[in-house]
């Protein structure tokens, strides 16, 4: 006979492992009330809009020359960029297969459930916050960067606005750096972006109106940025000069993987896509399209923009800040700077539709699973949107800008996405064994070797960069183990309510059956 500590261990590990049979997921959306309205171009727009903007606008440049942590690529950044390309588009491949399988809000912490269990799942949605939420604040910090770009164009705009003060545009860690004179009030600091908190509340009213005004307004900052950028790359090219790419790799291998680490900052969000499986039409046959179509499109003009770059000027005056634009004041194109910033402006633009869209739908869907309180879940009787969750994450992202570094919240979002992607190749493998008659509508070719591939390729670039930054590197765990105090004191409780209530409900359903059949 077993000992009542050990029932008691047996079902507390037990729950840690519950895992969500796939339809259960399908019956909650069922019963959602979320509108389906996207279709496969607006998936493209969709990861277009995630991939194409702060890494072409900014991390490209600490991409070829390095930071004070990191080396760069080089000119060789383009093969960087291949093996960024490679190491997504394993994952791509499982996100697909998982979101044909199973088409609703959610995305990897979904498919952890399904495969891993329930503490898993909430560790995956955890991490996803992070690559979503602290990627919001790092793109925030970049469009403030180009905004103020864009409003030294103007000569007649007054001083205070073309050069505000450092506390009015910067995290309070980064005016410190800048030796700014920090005005105080009843001892603390007055330090805020102001307009990375500006562009964040207006992105979450154009989320809060509905998904369908979002895939809009993401169609015309696509437009802009895709124009300027193919006017980048059609002028740039006439003045390459082949020399600039001599040497092609001046840091060797390390550049080579420092490089694919700093541009996967680029490709933060592009898996937003399967967040919105459950406001997709026919979601089995669109989200493979989307995913994989904005993947390929995106890199091919990763790769045009490197080479156009590289070529243009020599590696040691390429901006870290705005690459392009200094790159076309180089070769003595000063009035297309005006030009990149709105460019760049569109660009992040659309990728914080797309990151604080994927940290609202995340919330959304583990808020119905019972891991965040029951208001969160809430739908707007009108908008059909879910608004509870989305004011509480922009108050959240607002305070989070106040105190987190650019540097520092772009890294932690890597890793995040690095985490995600090895999780979702691992879950296809598991669900292949657990569950292999189960409809697949996409399935993943050459599996298990596509999936392995996407784990080692995620694994050992995560790996590289984990010894060289480190600030980033202790933040990271230390995110994971606050994840778990959380769950802990209150996913895990949360839990086991929600499970009551729904056994409760199936006792009262079966006294009800059997009542009415004795009335009869």
């Amino acid at each position: 006979m077993q000992r009542p500590e050990q029932n008691i261990l047996g079902r507390f590990v037990s729950n840690l492992l519950r895992k969500k049979n796939p339809d259960e997921f399908l019956e909650q959306s069922a019963a959602g009330g979320l509108k389906k309205t996207l279709n496969a171009f607006d998936l493209i727009i969709l990861g277009i809009s995630a991939i194409i903007g702060a890494g072409i606008f900014v991390m490209i440049g600490s991409a070829v020359i390095g930071t004070t942590e990191r080396v760069g690529a080089g000119p060789a950044l383009v093969i960087s960029i291949g093996l960024v390309a490679i190491a997504c588009i394993f994952p791509a491949l499982c996100y697909a297969e998982f979101a044909s399988m199973i088409p609703v809000s959610g995305s990897a912490y979904i498919y952890t459930y399904a495969t891993m269990g329930e503490l898993a799942a909430w560790m995956m949605g955890w991490v996803l916050m992070l690559e979503y939420a602290i990627g919001t604040i790092a793109v925030a910090s970049s469009w403030t960067g180009y905004l103020l770009k864009l409003f030294q164009g103007f000569p007649w705009l007054p001083e205070v606005v073309k050069n505000p003060p450092e506390w009015l545009i910067n995290d309070y860690q980064t005016a410190v750096e800048a030796g700014a004179n920090i005005p105080h009030f009843m001892g603390l600091p007055i330090c805020f972006n102001l307009p990375a908190m500006f562009i964040i509340i207006v992105i979450a009213m154009i989320l809060l109106k509905g998904i369908q005004e979002s895939a809009n307004f993401a169609k015309i900052m696509v437009f802009v940025k895709i124009t300027v950028i193919a006017l980048f790359i059609g002028v740039g090219a006439m003045y390459v000069r082949p020399e600039n790419w001599t040497p092609f790799a001046p840091f060797g291998v390390k550049g080579i993987l420092m490089g694919a680490f700093a541009i996967f900052y680029a490709y933060i969000g592009f898996d937003a896509i399967s967040t919105a499986a459950e406001e997709t039409k026919e979601p089995q046959k669109n989200l493979p399209i989307g995913l994989i179509g904005s993947l390929v499109i995106c890199s091919s003009i990763y790769c045009l923009v490197t080479i156009v770059l590289t070529g243009m000027m020599p590696m040691g005056q390429i901006d870290l800040k705005a690459p392009i634009a200094v790159a076309m004041s180089f070769v003595g194109q000063d009035w297309f700077a005006g030009a990149i910033s709105i460019g760049a402006l569109a660009g992040l633009t659309s990728v914080l539709l797309v990151l604080q869209y994927g940290t609202t739908r995340i919330l959304y869907a583990m808020a119905r699973d019972g891991f965040l309180p029951p208001v969160m879940k809430k739908i707007h009787p009108k908008f059909n949107t879910p608004w509870v969750i989305t004011i509480l994450s922009t108050i959240l992202i607002l305070i989070g800008s106040l105190f987190i570094n650019m540097q520092v919240a772009a890294e932690l979002a890597i890793f995040g996405t690095f985490t995600s992607f090895v999780i979702v190749c691992v879950g296809i493998l598991l669900l292949r064994k657990t569950e292999p008659d189960r409809p697949r509508p996409f399935k993943v070719p050459c599996c298990p070797w596509f999936p392995i591939i996407g784990i080692v390729f995620c694994s050992g670039l995560m790996f590289v960069a984990l010894r060289e930054v480190k600030t980033s590197a202790f933040l990271f765990p230390l995110w994971l183990v606050l994840g778990v105090v959380i769950y802990f004191m209150y996913g895990y409780h949360s839990n086991r309510k929600i499970e009551a209530m729904k056994l409760q409900k199936l006792e009262n359903d079966k006294i009800m059956s059997m009542v009415e059949k004795m009335t009869k």
